[in-house]
């Protein structure tokens, strides 16, 4: 069945999760409109309410997250002239700005994607060039902290422009993380590189995005094997990969249903495996004589 007006926008996330909560709790919408004092009565003791509470939070998070709920009005081209196969193939590679892209997904994708892994900027001290409106200079980012007026008047004597790169970086990645979740289906998984610069930050906003619960591992990967000699202090070897799931199961004892599958050990590894246990449980013969220091 043809629709009789196609849609020049992609859907509204928030609507879908209003919707959602409609069909949950009714009594909890007042004229079509979320009241919130409602809905906390009837979360019951479910509610924080202290003024302290555990978070993550950053300058310009606001405008991270208004970047998901923004509709796209682009479109997706075919270039049949740079194809293989344009008819027959299963494999697409879409070329533009990744946040638009993944919004125009959302409708035919949403919920159906099994696997997602994503490279994303390293934030190394590169001043990189993010496209999204809520990209934010110094003076930008001292207003957003407070450390700075409306009118430019600095309120405080010493200011602190560090966090601004950290700030940048989360807003960058938080929308494209909360669209990525959305294409994902119940037992998909995602696999995010990253390397020591935002480890800590990426683990806490994919922590808020999919929930602890979902966290499936931080994988290690040596990426070179001779050391660096350009490097201070240490040479860095390694980068992580960052995994969750985006429904974890649980059986009957609420203990975690796997996930994925489980890699066999090979003839060699188990060779080795008994090797190094009979070796341990064999039994220590000491010399006789005095105890040496």
């Amino acid at each position: 069945m043809v629709p009789d007006k196609l849609l020049l926008t992609t859907p509204n996330p928030i609507e879908e999760r209003l919707e959602a909560l409609r069909e949950l709790f009714p009594e909890a919408f007042k004229e079509g409109r979320l009241d919130l004092e409602t809905f906390k009565f009837l979360l019951g003791e479910k509610v924080e309410t202290g003024r302290e509470r555990y978070g993550l939070s950053w300058a310009g998070k606001a405008e991270a997250i208004r970047a998901v709920q923004i509709p796209s009005g682009g479109t997706l081209r075919p270039r049949r002239d740079q194809s293989v196969d344009f008819d027959t193939t299963e494999n697409v590679i879409i070329e533009g700005d990744n946040l638009e892209v993944l919004k125009l997904l959302q409708q035919a994708y949403h919920g159906k994607v099994k696997l997602i892994y994503i490279d994303p900027p390293y934030n190394t001290g590169n001043d990189f060039v993010y496209p999204d409106d809520f990209r934010e200079g110094v003076r930008q980012y001292l207003r957003f902290t407070g450390q700075l007026s409306e009118d430019g008047v600095r309120l405080t004597t010493a200011t602190e422009q560090g966090g601004r790169v950290h700030s940048r970086w989360l807003s960058m990645m938080y929308p494209r993380l909360q669209l990525a979740r959305s294409l994902l289906r119940d037992d998909g998984v995602i696999f995010v590189s990253i390397d020591d610069h935002e480890l800590h930050n990426l683990r806490a906003i994919m922590d808020e995005i999919f929930g602890e619960e979902n966290f499936l591992a931080t994988v290690l990967w040596q990426k070179k094997y001779a050391p660096s000699n350009d490097t201070t202090d240490f040479s860095y070897t390694h980068e992580y990969l960052l995994s969750y799931v985006k429904s974890r199961r649980f059986n009957e004892q609420g203990k975690a249903v796997a996930t994925l599958k489980r890699m066999g050990r090979t003839e060699e590894q188990n060779r080795l495996y008994k090797t190094r246990c009979t070796q341990r449980l064999a039994p220590a013969w000491l010399p006789s004589g005095p105890a040496r220091p």
